[in-house]
C-alpha cells in the first residue's frame, strides 16, 4: 500500500532523487582537494601528451576532372573494374540529377589505385622514410595519412597529404596528380592513339626499305656511270654525231687529197689516219648490243656504250621509280603520323589543375589544446567517478551480496597473481 501511495505521488518519487544528486554531489564536495589535484595532474599530463604528439601537415591539391569523353575513358573504366556501360546509363542520369561529372568518381579510383601508390612509394623511397618492413605495410600507411574526396555538385576532387615533413606533404600531392596524368596518358586507347601506333610501325619500316633503294640506286649509278638516263643519252648521241660529221667531213678531205697527191703522199696518210682515229672513237662511244658490259671491260670510257643506254637506263629507272614511291609514301605516312599525335593528344583527358600543392605553413594535427583539455576532463571524471564508488563501497554491508562476491573475486585475484609471480 505504501509503494502505491509512493508510485502515485510525483512529489515522493521526485524526493530521492534529489536526496540521490545532493548526496553524490557531498561526496564530490568532500573530495574536492583530490578532484583539484586531478585536475592539475590531468592538464600537465595534457599538455606534454599534446607536446609529444608529433606534428603532421596537410597539403591541398585540387583538381577538375574532364567531362567523359567517351572512348578515352574506356580503358580506364576498364582498369578501376567500372563497367562503361553503367558509367553511361546511371552515371549521366546521376549527372543531369546531382549537377556532377560522371568522370570523377572514375579518376578518385585512379588516385586510389595500386598503381599510383606503387609509383609514390618507388619515386620518395616511403618505405625507408617511413620505417615499414612491408611495402603492402607502407600503402596502408599512405592511403591512411590520404584523403581524396569529390564533389559530387561540381566534379571538383581534394587532395590532401599528411605528413611531418611539410616538404614531403607537398611533394607527396603533387606526385599524385603526375602519376594521374602519367596513368590517363598510358591508359588511352583512342582511335587516334591506335592510329598514332600504326604510323609509327610503318613509317619505321618505310625508312628502312626506303634506305634499302637508295642504297640499291647508289650502287648501280656508281657501277655503271649512270648519273641521268636522259641528259647522259642525249650528250652522248650529240658527241656521236660530232664525231660522225668529223668523220664524214674528214672522209671528203681523204679522197679530194688522192686524186690530187696519189695514195702515197703524207698528207693523205695523215688524212687517212685521222679519219681512221675518228671511226675508232665513234666505235669505241657506241659500243656492241651486248649484255655484260662492266666500267672495267674498257678503261678509258667514263660512261657506259650508247648501245647500252637503253638496257641499263630500264634498270636505272626502275630502281628511281622504287626510291621515288618510298619517298613518296615516307612522305605520306609523316604527315598522317603528326596529325595522329595532333589527335591523340586532343583526345586525351586533360586534367585541369584548380589549387597546386604547397608548402604548408601550420601543422594540421595534433589540436594541443584540444588534446589537453580532453586529459584533464578524462583525469577529472576518472577521479570523480572513483569518489563515487568507493563512497557506495563503503555504504554496504558486511553482509552485502555485492561486497561478498567483489571481496571473493578479489582475493582469487590476488591468488591467481601471487601464484604466477612464483613461477
Amino acid at each position: 500500500m505504501a509503494t502505491q501511495v509512493l508510485e502515485g505521488n510525483p512529489a515522493a518519487t521526485a524526493e530521492p532523487r534529489a536526496a540521490n544528486w545532493v548526496g553524490n554531489a557531498e561526496v564530490l564536495w568532500a573530495g574536492r582537494r583530490m578532484l583539484l589535484r586531478a585536475a592539475l595532474l590531468g592538464l600537465l599530463a595534457g599538455l606534454a601528451i599534446a607536446f609529444l604528439i608529433p606534428k603532421r601537415y596537410t597539403s591541398t591539391a585540387r583538381i577538375m576532372p574532364p567531362d567523359n569523353s567517351g572512348s578515352s575513358m574506356a580503358m580506364l573504366a576498364a582498369l578501376t573494374g567500372h563497367n562503361l556501360g553503367d558509367l553511361g546509363a546511371l552515371g549521366s542520369l546521376a549527372g543531369g540529377l546531382l549537377g556532377g561529372r560522371t568522370s570523377s568518381a572514375l579518376f578518385v579510383d585512379l588516385l586510389r589505385s595500386g598503381n599510383v601508390s606503387g609509383a609514390l612509394i618507388d619515386r620518395f623511397h616511403l618505405q625507408q622514410a617511413w620505417h615499414k618492413r612491408y611495402r603492402v605495410d607502407t600503402a596502408k600507411y599512405l592511403a591512411h595519412h590520404t584523403s581524396i574526396v569529390d564533389d559530387k555538385r561540381s566534379g571538383v576532387i581534394t587532395i590532401e597529404v599528411q605528413d611531418g615533413d611539410p616538404a614531403r606533404a607537398r611533394d607527396l600531392a603533387q606526385g599524385y596528380l603526375d602519376e594521374l596524368n602519367r596513368v590517363v596518358m598510358q591508359t588511352s586507347t583512342s582511335s587516334a592513339h591506335q592510329q598514332r601506333v600504326f604510323f609509327e610501325r610503318r613509317l619505321a619500316s618505310v625508312q628502312k626499305e626506303l634506305e634499302q633503294a637508295q642504297l640499291a640506286l647508289s650502287d648501280f649509278s656508281g657501277k655503271h656511270s649512270m648519273v641521268d638516263v636522259t641528259e647522259q643519252a642525249r650528250a652522248m648521241v650529240d658527241a656521236a654525231a660530232r664525231l660522225q660529221a668529223q668523220q664524214i667531213a674528214g672522209q671528203s678531205e681523204v679522197d679530194s687529197l688522192r686524186q690530187i697527191y696519189g695514195d702515197s703522199n703524207v698528207r693523205v696518210r695523215a688524212a687517212q689516219a685521222r679519219v681512221s682515229e675518228l671511226g675508232h672513237q665513234l666505235q669505241r662511244m657506241s659500243g656492241s648490243a651486248s649484255a655484260g658490259w662492266q666500267p672495267s671491260d674498257s678503261p678509258d670510257a667514263l660512261y657506259p656504250p650508247l648501245r647500252q643506254l637503253p638496257r641499263l637506263g630500264v634498270m636505272y629507272v626502275d630502281l628511281y621509280r622504287r626510291v621515288r614511291v618510298e619517298e613518296q609514301v615516307f612522305e605520306l605516312l609523316t604527315q598522317q603520323d603528326e596529325m595522329a599525335r595532333i589527335a591523340e593528344v586532343r583526345d586525351v583527358p586533360v586534367i585541369s589543375v584548380i589549387d597546386v600543392p604547397g608548402i604548408p605553413e601550420k601543422k594540421s594535427f595534433p589540436p594541443r589544446l584540444l588534446v589537453a583539455l580532453l586529459i584533464l576532463l578524462l583525469s577529472v571524471g576518472c577521479t570523480a567517478a572513483a569518489l563515487l564508488v568507493r563512497e557506495r563501497w563503503n555504504r554496504l554491508t558486511a553482509a552485502d551480496p555485492r561486497r561478498l562476491l567483489a571481496e571473493e573475486v578479489t582475493q582469487t585475484m590476488r591468488s591467481r597473481v601471487r601464484q604466477w609471480r612464483k613461477h
